[in-house]
């Protein structure tokens, strides 16, 4: 029974082990640059920008458009007026009509001559009559066919074109617009960078604090160990008549104290993991366990070497970002002048038509080719464009003032992380002697205490000023730590 009871435990043991998950620095790291949210939006931003650069080149290729349209009309397109119309449909009768008035007055004055008689003279004229009768209706006819010849039939309309346009010359816009794409994907490859670096920042400073609370709890568990020893001994020197009442109060005070303190980093232990969880993109909830949790000694001194902060001016992508703007800025600049410049554009293309107005409006869908070149030449706009160039170079102005304010608040982070790092030392330095001199001193009061040199304040004294030092050593550790991961960000070499 007793083995089955210890495999079970054993079993048991195994599972919480394979639950929990070990995680070293750089597999944090990993986590959290895989799962950031703000870093794959910044790598979305990338893609964009490389997708806005690929378009903007296409501005030096020429560009091809197709239109078709159909429209109905009230009335076709006439190539003659009413009055035109009705003159050639008439025609026949309007000049044979005036010719007979003309030979009706002449045989009437033969006649009076007496040249004819008025039996001839009527014969005569109704004789021409007919004749002219029939030339009239032949005219009119003919003017008629010209008349339907010239109706054009268009009140349904159908008309296709395709243009080609070729830009020669657009002031250097298009030139200007590519180099703002291309310094856009720069921009947008160094907002990555400092994702990145901040995202790793971030790990960093999580990581080694959930470490330092680890140890912490664990100082607070042998603190409260070393504590409940010593009420165990003053609890038996009391039943002894050694020690008094009140020297139990103390110990019991100092007891309860160790307690809420080992609660206390408990407490700071779980909320420390949640962050790191957060970060890393895990369930906040999920029981992980540091490779760094059970290291008896978290960092050794770091290097006090000088460092050089032109490193940080090459690197820094904050810095660089900002150079971006100053760049985007002067290619807008361009881009404002190129709209007040002379434009050339060479223009080509097909236009089809059905009536085919190229061949007296043939119900045909036909058409003819065209090229040529347009020239734009502004003339006056009252200094708009002199106007605006002056602000946007304002603008400029304004983009480099800012980034020669954070190269000097720079140049000063990197000053002040050097610093702490060598501040950081030295305090490393004083813990790691405090903690010798705490132990020797806690040692001489445990054994004062059993000799009866002592009293129990003074073993509660140094006990508490253990406690201190060796909190304090953890503090420096974790503090190295940091201040070296501060310096890599300001040098902008986190990685």
């Amino acid at each position: 029974m007793k083995h089955k009871l210890l495999f079970i435990a054993l079993a048991a043991c195994a599972m919480q082990t394979q639950a929990q998950q070990v995680l070293s620095l750089d597999s944090c790291r990993a986590m959290a640059l895989r799962n950031n949210k703000s870093l794959s939006a910044s790598r979305l931003q990338l893609d964009m920008a490389q997708y806005t650069s690929k378009a903007t080149k296409t501005k030096y290729l020429p560009h091809v458009s197709a239109v078709g349209g159909y429209e109905l009309t009230s009335r076709p397109i006439s190539l003659l007026s009413k009055s035109q119309k009705a003159g050639l449909s008439n025609a026949g009768t309007n000049v044979t009509g005036a010719m007979h008035d003309d030979i009706a007055n002449a045989l009437g004055s033969l006649a009076q001559q007496g040249i004819l008689t008025p039996d001839q003279a009527t014969s005569l004229g109704g004789m021409f009559s007919q004749v002219g009768s029939k030339i009239g209706e032949a005219v009119n006819h003919v003017g008629q066919k010209f008349v339907d010849a010239l109706n054009t039939n268009t009140r349904q309309m159908y008309a296709v074109s395709v243009t080609v346009t070729q830009p020669l010359y657009m002031g250097g816009a298009i030139t200007a617009a590519n180099k703002m794409a291309q310094i856009g994907e720069e921009m947008a490859q160094n907002n990555i960078n400092s994702s990145t670096q901040q995202t790793l920042h971030s790990i960093d400073q999580a990581y080694w604090t959930v470490v330092s609370v680890k140890h912490k709890k664990r100082l607070a568990e042998s603190y409260l160990g070393v504590v409940k020893k010593l009420d165990d001994d003053v609890k038996k020197m009391i039943k002894e008549g050694v020690a008094t009442r009140a020297d139990g109060l103390k110990v019991d005070v100092r007891v309860n104290e160790a307690e809420m303190q080992l609660t206390q980093a408990d407490n700071g232990l779980a909320l420390s993991k949640m962050l790191l969880c957060q970060l890393c993109g895990i369930d906040v909830d999920s029981e992980i366990t540091l490779a760094d949790e059970d290291a008896e000694n978290l960092a050794a001194m770091a290097s006090d070497e000088t460092v050089d902060r032109e490193v940080a001016m090459e690197n820094r992508p904050e810095l660089k970002m900002l150079q971006n703007s100053v760049d985007l800025s002067r290619q807008a600049t361009k881009l404002v002048r190129a709209a007040y410049m002379p434009q050339v554009l060479m223009m080509g293309g097909y236009l089809a038509t059905n009536p085919n107005v190229y061949n007296g409006f043939e119900r045909k869908l036909s058409g003819v080719w065209n090229v040529g070149v347009m020239v734009r030449v502004p003339l006056w706009n009252w200094m708009e464009g002199t106007y605006k160039v002056r602000a946007s170079k304002i603008a400029t102005s304004m983009v480099e003032l800012e980034r020669d304010d954070i190269r000097e608040k720079i140049e000063l982070q990197v000053s002040q992380s050097q610093f702490k790092v060598k501040e950081a030392n030295r305090r490393l330095a004083m813990a790691t002697k405090n903690v010798e001199n705490a132990e020797e001193n806690l040692r001489c009061a445990n054994l004062g205490f059993k000799e009866g040199v002592l009293q129990t304040t003074d073993v509660m004294a140094a006990q508490t000023a253990w406690m201190q030092a060796q909190s304090q050593k953890i503090d420096a550790e974790v503090d190295v730590k940091l201040s070296q991961v501060n310096l890599k960000k300001a040098l902008g070499v986190l990685q």
